[in-house]
């Protein structure tokens, strides 16, 4: 008897899972076309915000208006307008230091985070950083 409720639960517990499975992950049937509404779509320096302080870990030594570990985001927008600089290409790997050289060989640890990046996601970046400009 043990043994029939023993595969019994067995039984129910895989027939629920297969059936949570199923229903995880599959869009919902709406009347309507999905479009992204106005809070949903970002701009470029909100997601570069977002990037900044999150995935690009950035926050963790660049700080808006005071210098911590690396530059300030105020006087890397600054040194990059004035030398019409391509941080893209910076962040890449492939630009020279423009802002701190003697500073590059801790950033050069993070390019493996900023390589990983999209187009999309280093102009975000970027875009959040010349936000910072007063």
């Amino acid at each position: 008897m043990k043994k029939i409720v023993y595969v019994l639960s067995v039984l129910a517990f895989i027939s629920c899972k297969k059936e949570s499975e199923e229903s995880f992950g599959k869009p919902t049937e709406t009347s309507e076309p999905t479009e992204k509404t106005t809070a949903e779509i970002k701009t470029p320096e909100a997601l570069g915000k977002e990037i900044f302080e999150g995935k690009g870990t950035c926050i963790a030594c660049h700080k808006t208006d005071a210098k911590l570990i690396g530059p300030s985001l105020q006087d890397i927008a600054k040194i990059y307008k004035e030398k019409n600089g391509d941080m893209i290409s910076f962040l890449k790997g492939e630009g020279e230091a423009l802002v701190d050289p003697t500073q590059y060989e801790v950033m050069k640890a993070n390019f493996a985070i900023t390589k990983t990046m999209s187009e999309e996601e280093l102009k975000a970046l970027e875009a959040y950083v010349y936000s910072s400009l007063k």
